[in-house]
């Protein structure tokens, strides 16, 4: 289902401009968890409260505004949020095309599928994802969502154009000295060849299969809060303490999984 659309506007690069409109690619299942008080169980409310005047106030009372340099705030309404002088508010631009390697996935937020706006949008539209395809590059661009601008990538994707927006270079953590507290440690020949068959053994994942299974855990532990019984917790993977030997019986076991008919046999 295609929903609402998010932004309105143009992809623009060089002199060609294509009319889109920008939907959420991604939606959260998650089960909520209230706020209560535990004295009690009762749910706990969150009210907006004017500290000058004292009192609580209605949404529609309520506005944003940002603080000033000798602590004043301004108040700023939509209409002033409206005229931010962001070239990017209406405009998707792209600065140029590049490997998709050239980005680094730390960087990745938001997904957004890209559909054309108007009927004269269709055959710019579908050229731009056909040279993406053909070309195997991803135009990196400039957006604005929510008065908020960002840099994003664009590619190709199941036929449409797909628009992730990024984070900014100095929005990204430097991990410190996080690199330098691992060892230096020696590894055996051995070792990186099995890791490697191991690697190979494991190449390729169905994750179309898979599935979020907190809401599933979640319900468990209510009926085992409701009925006073125990939960049974998962089992947890014991740290390998002769590497070569787990390394070994993972490859096997990966073999197994991937060539059933083969383990029937030889275990026949």
């Amino acid at each position: 289902m295609r929903g609402t659309a998010v932004w309105s506007g143009t992809i623009a690069f060089g002199m060609v401009a294509i009319p889109v409109q920008l939907y959420a690619a991604t939606e959260e299942h998650s089960v909520p968890l209230h706020e209560i008080h535990t004295a009690d169980g009762s749910r706990v409310q969150h009210r907006r409260f004017c500290a000058a005047e004292g009192r609580e106030i209605p949404y529609s009372e309520v506005g944003r505004g940002v603080s000033l340099p000798d602590g004043r705030m301004l108040p700023l309404s939509e209409d002033d949020l409206a005229r931010l002088p962001l070239p990017t508010k209406h405009t998707i631009t792209v600065m140029g095309f590049i490997d998709p390697q050239g980005t680094v996935p730390i960087r990745y937020d938001r997904p957004y599928y890209v559909a054309p706006a108007a009927p004269e949008a269709d055959r710019p539209y579908a050229l731009l994802v056909e040279v993406l395809s053909r070309t195997n590059l991803v135009a990196m661009a400039k957006v604005a969502i929510r008065s908020r601008e960002r840099q994003a990538v664009v590619r190709p994707y199941s036929g449409l154009l797909l628009l992730q927006t990024l984070r900014w270079s100095d929005e990204i953590r430097d991990p410190g000295d996080l690199a330098h507290r691992i060892p230096a440690v020696p590894l055996s020949d051995r070792e990186r060849r099995l890791a490697e068959v191991l690697v190979q053994e494991m190449t390729g994942v169905d994750d179309s299969v898979d599935h979020d299974r907190y809401a599933h855990a979640l319900e468990q532990l209510v009926d085992a809060v409701v009925t006073g019984s125990e939960s049974a917790e998962p089992p947890q993977p014991e740290p390998a303490v002769n590497l070569m030997a787990a390394l070994q019986q993972s490859v096997e076991e990966a073999r197994a999984a991937r060539h059933p008919s083969k383990s029937d046999r030889k275990g026949r």
